[in-house]
């Protein structure tokens, strides 16, 4: 149900949320922990920012950390922003029949909704005590980071 790229965002934002407590986390780490191309990574981060979700921080220390607690950070609010930013009313026509527009869209209009209330229900808070509960290791030292 959902996009890679919203499921890529909420691990940015899982990760900022376990590793950057006492700095901000480098966006080539970032996209490193989960074998991603930094550019496309970046694209992702900079939406998260725009939707306040994400705080980027410039400089040689820099990089990114959550603009909000993570207990206000909502699955469905990281959803809303990846899928509102890559969507354009110009690639959604007219539906071509009533059946279509009257009867499925609305359909899948109503489900959509009823999924993003249910992530609107999970915050990252929760993803961090799961993954803490599973025993997944938060530790930087696991990162692929290289400095020349």
């Amino acid at each position: 149900m959902l996009s890679r790229r919203t499921l890529f965002a909420i691990a940015a934002v899982l990760d900022t949320a376990r590793l950057a407590r006492s700095k901000p986390l480098p966006a080539k780490s970032l996209a490193a922990r989960h074998d991603v191309a930094p550019r496309q990574f970046e694209s992702l981060l900079q939406i998260l920012v725009r939707a306040d979700i994400l705080k980027s921080l410039r400089g040689p220390h820099g990089g990114y950390e959550l603009a909000r607690e993570r207990r206000r950070i909502s699955l469905g609010d990281i959803a809303r922003a990846i899928d509102t930013a890559k969507a354009d009313p110009k690639t959604d026509p007219a539906p071509p029949s009533r059946l279509l527009g009257d009867v499925i869209k609305p359909t899948i209009a109503d489900a959509t909704a009823a999924f993003l209330d249910r992530l609107d229900q999970t915050t990252i808070e929760d993803l961090c005590r799961r993954a803490d509960a599973l025993g997944i290791d938060a530790d930087e030292t696991t990162m692929a980071d290289f400095h020349i």
